[in-house]
């Protein structure tokens, strides 16, 4: 049974509210992580913990218990010159912001205007529903699979992309 402390290996498939699926593990290695180490959001972590070998489940989670809410706040503007002079955006584009503590953060191109780049700093699942069905591939002491991150640019739970 997954309990506190255990590695929990899982073969997932997350969907929107609309059955979109954002991310599988379908045809891949599954997804390893050991339960309350803060390895994954909390809603997968708490969704897991009493669940058997091989056995298979659903499970919502709410913005709260997941990427948390929208923040208008993490739209920036930078000046279209400034950018332009380092690459070309795109909407769309992921881009990595330095920080000050000269740590990484992904954002999103957001909006191109006549003088200024505007980058969103959410997840991009922050505000967002998600639907789990997981089934449990393996229950452990210890890590059995590896989960190298495969530049999904944070989209898997605990990829530290």
């Amino acid at each position: 049974m997954v309990t506190e402390g255990k590695y929990v290996a899982i073969h997932y498939t997350g969907t929107f509210d609309d059955g979109q699926v954002f991310d599988s593990s379908l045809d891949g290695t599954p997804f390893e992580f050991q339960i309350g180490a803060g390895m994954v959001i909390p809603g997968l972590d708490k969704g897991v913990v009493g669940m058997k070998l091989d056995e298979e489940k659903d499970i919502v989670i709410t913005p709260e218990d997941g990427y948390g809410d929208y923040d208008e706040n993490l739209l920036y503007a930078f000046p279209l010159e400034e950018v332009k002079q380092q690459f070309k955006p795109e909407i769309g584009m992921t881009i990595a912001l330095q920080m000050d503590n000269g740590s990484q953060i992904p954002a999103v191109i957001k909006e191109i205007g006549d003088d200024e780049v505007v980058v969103d700093m959410n997840h991009p699942l922050a505000g967002k529903t998600l639907h789990f069905h997981i089934k449990v591939i393996n229950i452990s002491d210890s890590p059995e699979y590896s989960n190298e991150c495969d530049g999904c640019g944070g989209s898997h739970e605990g990829c530290s992309c």
